[in-house]
């Protein structure tokens, strides 16, 4: 019995190992082409060049642009955390120090987000390397949904921008502490959580621990390249998408629907949706609509935005598989409505 694994190695691992590792070349040529482009377009463009464009396409790149800008140095950061997670813990410590019971277990990882100031695009490369050093699918997806809300950077930025007013702040904390561990126990009971992963990171998972006897020094090199290249070209993407969609949708509709107990919730999830601003400075943004949206919509904006984006859907995809991320959407989207709807309730 011993000996029959042992041919299969050359066998089972050449054929997925070469195709991802051309894929993670591509990736992060794209990323960086598209990263060197935007540089070179900001830096030497011509002053003169914005007057041949159309107001709407110079919104279009100033809003993409300003995205990209904004979520570059987090998802960087989150990058060399999950290294950090992955390569330079010892084996086997996190799991660990981890509640062995699964709700105490989950509550603990969703309090992670405190010790670690990443907004949510930093915490999609951490919640994969969390899910390859050995946390389960619905563990991962309570960090990464809780992380945002529930660090210390987007808790004082709220609580700047809004005080104690209207009970936003802790509807904002315990709504987002709420709806993250709802999530991954809803998940947690999956029959097959690997089936909710993208075969691409399957085969990661599966091969996780295959260059365990190289340097640390090297592993670190190799998953940042292998990061870097499935996140920035998703976070282009996004960026994209988000500044294509504030082009189009118009902000008049949104503040007319501002006094309405119902519409005025859904109006700002909708926004919280295209916008895709960071969890860090969100609470900002939205100070400017205080005075025409309800509280609730007011939470139910800072409560969706860092879980649910276009930013967030497109550097998601990179691990989850889009119907996951419809179902996670739906969810999750109910969820904060109906936040939002009681607190207006209750104002």
């Amino acid at each position: 019995m011993s000996r029959l694994p042992t041919p299969s190695p050359p066998a089972l691992h050449a054929p997925h190992t070469r195709p991802p590792r051309r894929r993670a070349s591509v990736g992060l040529a794209l990323g960086l082409g598209l990263l060197v482009l935007f540089a070179g377009i900001r830096l030497f463009a011509p002053d003169a060049t914005g007057d041949l464009l159309s107001n709407s396409v110079q919104d279009f790149f100033t809003l993409s642009i300003s995205v990209v800008i904004e979520s570059l140095p987090f998802v960087f950061l989150g990058i060399l955390l999950s290294i950090a997670v992955q390569v330079w813990l010892p084996e086997g410590f996190l799991l660990r120090h981890l509640p062995r019971n699964a709700v105490a277990r989950r509550v603990t990882i969703s309090l992670l987000g405190v010790l670690l100031p990443v907004c949510e695009c930093g915490n999609v490369p951490l919640a994969r390397g969390l899910i390859l050093r050995g946390l389960t699918v619905g563990e991962s997806m309570t960090f990464l949904l809780a992380a945002p809300i529930l660090n210390p950077v987007t808790i004082i930025t709220t609580y700047q921008a809004f005080g104690w007013d209207d009970g936003i702040l802790v509807a904002r904390i315990l709504g987002g502490f709420v709806i993250a561990n709802l999530i991954g126990w809803i998940y947690s009971r999956h029959p097959s959580p690997m089936s909710l992963l993208t075969p691409t990171f399957q085969a990661s998972c599966a091969h996780a621990h295959d260059e365990v006897r190289s340097s640390r020094t090297r592993r670190s090199v190799d998953m940042f390249t292998t990061e870097t290249a499935a996140m920035l070209p998703a976070l282009f993407v996004g960026s994209a998408v988000a500044g294509l969609i504030q082009v189009a949708v118009s902000r008049d509709l949104l503040v007319t629907l501002g006094q309405n107990p119902v519409l005025s919730v859904f109006a700002l999830m909708a926004l919280a949706f295209v916008i895709a601003i960071c969890s860090n400075v969100d609470a900002f943004f939205i100070l400017a609509f205080g005075s025409t949206f309800m509280p609730g919509a007011v939470v139910a904006f800072l409560v969706f935005g860092p879980m649910i984006d276009v930013k967030m859907l497109a550097l998601m995809r990179t691990t989850f598989t889009a119907r996951t991320l419809v179902q996670l959407t739906i969810i999750v989207g109910l969820a904060s409505a109906a936040l939002g709807l009681g607190v207006n309730a209750v104002a």
